[in-house]
């Protein structure tokens, strides 16, 4: 089996302070539902749950320490467009759909972090979709065009407007929407963990290695120093969810890597032209995402690897040569910033699916799943574990409504190694063709 395995070089997660010590699963459990994931997913199915169960034992488990996972690996984001391909479909209501669904993500979100002072950076920032060159300008054009079929607000910058926001002239124009927050995604998943439902009991560092049925209509979860017996189950664990024998040959494991500086000093910021916590997304999708971080710090993130053993499939070399490739990138858009050095470099892993369909729903006789992101795991996570608990528990709403309206079965992949072939091949061909607005 092949378990979460990240490196210790994320940096979202190393800005943290150290934190308590974990609660790990040890002995006999018994509980009314377990759910495996820590992430997005995972917290918010478990929290939905203690609502609608109040009396109920809820164990949420999880292989890592809370935010060390694809949750707090993130770019921070958390938009509420519909995302890249998704926004190309051509039924309008399938759109009015996902919107409906980030956005109630994103009031979720912002409700519990003022609930419980969450202080993760949280900012109504927008976002910026760039362009370099004409590739991408190209890109950009087609972008306005669907959101104004969509009839969402945007508005175009460019030149010395831009510059000013940027801080760099690298980009030849970009368009603003405004419905996108930013956040440090460790610290805020962390805070989602520390306050949950006094029913809540989570679970750390406990990799689930075995999950088999009970014969009496439950399940039985194994891990190393115990064994947890459930009647309902939820998996909140994206890629892994295969690893239990579900959606096998139907989810791709894609690695994108990001870097990160050290937090400008005084120096360096009256240096930096631009403003302080912004966010921009590449017009080209293969090309570069960029944040200003509210701690000053500058990110840059591109590069995608097919990793079929999860972290196992990076080492030290592939890691330099893609933080490499991250200062390059840096020094393109900030040359007056040469001195200012990158303090680290680290990837998370998701899952997509060859049809860019997401999986919700029912497994097998009381096991459900949201799996399968398909690279929105920040809004789509809470609100699919949100409803995931809602559909185990009966729960009707119009949101498990258009959640079930727009997702479906991922389509089968070829096997191997025609499949690791193709897909190392289009990411390859996709950054070739994308090379100008890297």
């Amino acid at each position: 089996m092949n378990l979460p395995h990240d490196d210790k070089s994320c940096g979202w997660y190393a800005a943290l302070p150290t934190p308590e010590k974990a609660t790990g699963l040890a002995g006999r459990q018994v509980a009314d539902y377990a759910v495996i994931g820590a992430g997005f997913a995972g917290l918010a199915a478990a929290r939905r749950l203690a609502i609608h169960k109040p009396e109920a034992r809820i164990l949420l488990v999880d292989a890592q320490r809370v935010g060390e996972g694809a949750s707090g690996r993130n770019s921070g984001f958390v938009i509420d467009l519909p995302h890249k391909f998704a926004l190309e479909n051509p039924d309008p209501e399938f759109k009015q759909r996902l919107l409906r669904l980030n956005r109630a993500a994103i009031g979720q979100l912002q409700s519990l972090i003022g609930e419980h002072g969450i202080a993760c950076q949280w900012s109504h920032a927008g976002k910026y979709q760039g362009a370099v060159g004409e590739r991408g300008l190209a890109y950009l054009a087609h972008f306005e065009k669907l959101l104004s079929e969509l009839g969402e607000p945007y508005h175009s910058v460019e030149g010395a407007a831009l510059a000013k926001v940027l801080g760099t002239s690298h980009y030849s124009r970009a368009v603003y929407t405004p419905g996108c927050y930013l956040m440090q995604p460790a610290a805020l998943v962390r805070g989602l963990a520390s306050s949950l439902p006094d029913n809540v009991e989570l679970l750390e560092n406990s990799p689930i290695f075995r999950v088999e049925r009970d014969g009496k209509g439950g399940y039985v979860l194994h891990g190393a120093n115990g064994e947890i017996h459930t009647q309902r189950l939820l998996l909140g664990t994206s890629i892994f969810t295969r690893e239990f024998g579900y959606l096998q040959n139907r989810l791709l494991p894609v690695m994108t890597f990001a870097s990160w500086t050290a937090p400008l000093d005084e120096a360096q910021s009256k240096r930096y032209s631009g403003v302080f916590d912004w966010g921009l997304t590449p017009a080209d999708h293969a090309g570069t995402t960029v944040r200003m971080t509210q701690d000053r710090r500058i990110i840059i993130r591109n590069t995608y690897r097919h990793v079929s053993k999860y972290g196992r499939s990076v080492d030290d070399a592939m890691r330099n040569r893609i933080r490499a490739s991250h200062r390059k990138a840096f020094l393109a858009r900030f040359p007056e910033l040469s001195d200012v050095e990158f303090t680290h470099t680290w990837g998370g892993v998701y899952a997509i699916s060859r049809n860019f369909t997401n999986f919700f729903g029912q497994l097998d006789d009381g096991a459900f799943a949201s799996a399968c992101d398909n690279g929105v795991g920040a809004a789509w996570g809470t609100i699919s574990g949100t409803l995931l608990a809602d559909h185990a528990v009966g729960a009707q709403s119009s949101l498990l409504d258009d959640i079930q309206a727009v997702t479906g079965m991922p389509s089968l992949n070829p096997p191997e190694p025609f499949l690791g072939l193709g897909v190392r091949s289009r990411i390859m061909l996709a950054a070739w063709q994308s090379r100008s607005e890297l």
